[in-house]
C-alpha cells in the first residue's frame, strides 16, 4: 500500500519492507553473532513513463522503481544468556533529486471527489473555502514531506530467550502481514497497496511504538501499542496492532490487524489483512483480503478552524463534515498473484481489486506483470507493467515503491505505467 498524505497513513510509497517477513525479526537477530553495526543500504532508480495524468503521459527518472532507495545503520551487542542489544536507524534518500521525500508525478492534483464542492454536496458557491482545504491537504500528499532524517525507521531493541521488544518508530504488524502476502512484498507499482493510496487503507510505520515480538515452531507473532502523546488524553491518535503467522514446509498463512483512533481520540482507521501462500518448486502462489474501515478520519478537525476567519463558524463546520463524509473507508482489497523463478530470472503476475461501499463507488482494479533479471546477488535489471482501471469516482495512477503516481486527469480515467530500473543492495 505505498502511501503519503494528510498523515502517515497515506504514505503508500508502498516501501518494500527489508523485513518482508519482519515477523521474524527476532530469530535474525538471533542469529547474527559478535558485536558491530553495520553500514547498508539499496540504491534503486530508473525511467518511468505514466499515462491518463492531467499532463498527457509523463516520463520521467524516478528514485524507487522497485523498492524505496535507502541508507541506513545496524548494530547488535551480544549481552550472553540469549540476550541481545539491536538498532535500527534507515533513511529514505531519492536518487533522483538527492532528497529525503517527494511529490506526486500528478503534483498536488486532488481527486475530484475531495476537490469539487458538488461531489462533496456543497454549494458552487463555496468551491472557494474547498480549494482552500485542498491545498492544505495537498502540501501534505507525497512521501515523507517533513523530511525526516530516518522517516523509515528508527528503534532499539532487546532481544531475550523468550521474544524480542524494540522502542521507537517500527513498521505495523498489519502492513507486516499485507508485505509477507502480497506476491510482489510491496515493490513496485504492481503491487497491492498501489491501487488505495489515497487515502490509504493501512498505516505503515508508527512513531512512539512499542513492540513484542516472538518466533517459535512455525509460528511468529507481534504486539504494538504506539501512544499519541497528547497531553491530557493518552487516547488520542494511539495506535493498537497485532499480527500471527503459522508456517510449515511450503505453506503459509496470516493475520494482521490495526487500528488508530484520530486526533480526538475516536476510532478511525481499522485494518484486517488475512493471507495465504504455497510454494511449489520454483513457483509460489499468493493471496490476501484486505478489510478497511473509518468512520472518523484524522486531521479533519483542523478544518473548521482554519475556514472560520473567513466564512464563518457555521459554513467552515458545514464544509468540514462534508470532507469527513469524503473520507471516510468502507472496502475491501483483494490481491492474487503467481511468481515464477529460473536462474537469474524472475516474472510475476498480478491481479488487485478493490471494492468500495462508500457512495462514492471508487472501486479500482490492477493487473500487470514485472520481470527481474539478476546480475549477481545485489545488482538486478527491472521492467514493470501494470495498467490500473478507475470506476465510477476512483483516480488513482501507479506509482512505484519509493514514490507515488497519484491522480489521473478525471474521475474514471485508467492509467498505464511502464517502469525499467536497476536495483543494487549493498
Amino acid at each position: 500500500m505505498n502511501q503519503s498524505a494528510p498523515s502517515n497513513t497515506l504514505k503508500i510509497n508502498m516501501c518494500h519492507m527489508a523485513l518482508a517477513c519482519a515477523l521474524c525479526c527476532t530469530s535474525l537477530a538471533q542469529a547474527q553473532t559478535g558485536t558491530g553495526v553495520t553500514l547498508y543500504g539499496l540504491a534503486d532508480a530508473g525511467i518511468t513513463s505514466v499515462s491518463g495524468l492531467k499532463a498527457g503521459t509523463v516520463t520521467q527518472v524516478a528514485s524507487g522503481i522497485m523498492e524505496g532507495s535507502r541508507w541506513g545503520m545496524k548494530g547488535n551487542e551480544d549481552l550472553g544468556g540469549g540476550y541481545r542489544t539491536i538498532f535500527t536507524l534507515e533513511s529514505r534518500v531519492e536518487l533522483d533529486t538527492g532528497a529525503a521525500g517527494n511529490k506526486p508525478i500528478s503534483g498536488s492534483q486532488l481527486s475530484d471527489r475531495f476537490s469539487q464542492a458538488a461531489l462533496l454536496g456543497l454549494p458552487a458557491a463555496l468551491q472557494p473555502a474547498v480549494a482552500g482545504v485542498d491545498a492544505a491537504l495537498a502540501a501534505q500528499f507525497g512521501v515523507n514531506v517533513t523530511n525526516a532524517l530516518f522517516d523509515r525507521q528508527a528503534y532499539v531493541g532487546l532481544v531475550t530467550p523468550f521474544g524480542g521488544f524494540l522502542a521507537g518508530r517500527q513498521y505495523t504488524p498489519a502492513f507486516e502481514t499485507n508485505a509477507a502476502y502480497d506476491i510482489m512484498e510491496t515493490q513496485s507499482g504492481l503491487s497491492a497497496g498501489q491501487i488505495v493510496a489515497f487515502p490509504a487503507v493501512l498505516e505503515i510505520r508508527a512513531n512512539n511504538a512499542l513492540s513484542y515480538r516472538f518466533v517459535k515452531d512455525g509460528i511468529s507473532g507481534s504486539f504494538m501499542y504506539a501512544a499519541g502523546e497528547v497531553a491530557g488524553d493518552d487516547s488520542k491518535n494511539r495506535l493498537l496492532g497485532l499480527n500471527a503467522n503459522y508456517q510449515t514446509g511450503n505453506f503459509s498463512m496470516g493475520f494482521g490487524y490495526n487500528t488508530k483512533n484520530n486526533e480526538l481520540g475516536s476510532s478511525s482507521l481499522t485494518t484486517s489483512v488475512f493471507g495465504a501462500s504455497m510454494k511449489f518448486g520454483n513457483d509460489k502462489l499468493s493471496g490476501m483480503v484486505i478489510k478497511i474501515t473509518d468512520d472518523n478520519p484524522s486531521g479533519m478537525s483542523a478544518i473548521a478552524p482554519l475556514l472560520t476567519p473567513s466564512v464563518g463558524a457555521a459554513t467552515a463546520t458545514l464544509v468540514q463534515n462534508a470532507f469527513i463524509n469524503a473520507f471516510r473507508q468502507d472496502g475491501t482489497l483483494f490481491h492474487i498473484g503467481y511468481r515464477h523463478v529460473t536462474g537469474p530470472h524472475s516474472v510475476s503476475v498480478a491481479y488487485s481489486s478493490y471494492d468500495d461501499n462508500r457512495p462514492a463507488n471508487a472501486d479500482v482494479t490492477s493487473y500487470g506483470v514485472a520481470y527481474t533479471y539478476s546480475l549477481s546477488k545485489r545488482t538486478d535489471l527491472n521492467a514493470v507493467l501494470v495498467r490500473f482501471d478507475n470506476q465510477n469516482l476512483a483516480q488513482i495512477a501507479p506509482g512505484g515503491n519509493g514514490y507515488l503516481g497519484g491522480i489521473t486527469a478525471t474521475a474514471g480515467t485508467g492509467s498505464t505505467s511502464m517502469a525499467f530500473g536497476i536495483r543494487h543492495r549493498f
